[in-house]
């Protein structure tokens, strides 16, 4: 066996270690079954607090709405640096809608994020399998779900009408909150839409991987509402 393999069996060996340390055997099991072979977690980038990496993303969108915006890591080199590797310190769980670029709207650049968008921002399997991969594997610190004013999405559930083709999938994963905004004051989308983002963050949470890196203060899960007038985010607080 070369050195190369060599390497790489071991990177591969520590990984599982890592993982299992994190998330017990069970979880270890599967992926092994399935021959899973991760990259090691990423310490170098985003070797920060939880907390501290929340701040750099208010920080950037603070940037962004007040028009100071610094375009960092947007530029060849960047990519350069990146191309072997990435070390994201923020995941991101957000709506597929046009208007929510989030490397814009954070005022980050390449490999910074690890974006995850599908409409509705709704944490189905494959967006909680992504969240997990970014935050165990890659090293994340924060995760935050944002949904945005008037979401189309969450129109559709508090409205309640027949919708085509896969488009009722999404429906039926907003609907519960939509559902207990109804007798609420204030505007029924708005609070539909906040309500959505606790719902699919608490649904993130209930990843054993990612309530394990809670609970070693390894991570932060949080909720933003996005202002499509002014493009500022507010936290959502996620108990």
């Amino acid at each position: 066996m070369n050195s190369n393999n060599r390497q790489f069996n071991l990177s591969r060996r520590n990984s599982l270690k890592f993982v299992a340390g994190a998330i017990g055997t069970g979880i270890v099991a599967a992926q092994a079954g399935a021959e899973l072979a991760a990259p090691e977690p990423a310490i170098a980038d985003n070797n920060i607090l939880p907390a501290v990496a929340l701040q750099m993303l208010i920080a950037g969108n603070a940037r962004f709405v007040s028009r100071l915006r610094q375009d960092p890591n947007q530029d060849l080199a960047r990519v350069t640096e990146v191309a072997q590797t990435q070390k994201p310190f923020a995941a991101i769980l957000g709506c597929a809608d046009s208007r929510f670029p989030a490397e814009i709207i954070f005022d980050r650049g390449i490999g910074d994020l690890f974006v995850c968008r599908v409409a509705g921002n709704v944490a189905t399997p494959e967006e909680k399998g992504s969240l997990e991969f970014g935050t165990l594997v890659l090293g994340a610190k924060v995760i935050m779900v944002v949904g945005h004013e008037s979401c189309g999405a969450v129109k559709a559930a508090v409205a309640g009408s027949p919708v085509p083709g896969q488009i009722g999938s999404l429906i039926d994963a907003i609907k519960p909150a939509a559902d207990s905004t109804r007798l609420l004051p204030g505007d029924r989308v708005e609070n539909a839409v906040k309500a959505n983002i606790v719902l699919q963050a608490k649904r993130v949470k209930e990843s054993a991987v990612i309530s394990q890196l809670i609970l070693q203060g390894k991570l932060l899960v949080v909720g933003g509402y996005y202002d499509l007038d002014t493009g500022a985010i507010t936290i959502i607080p996620v108990v």
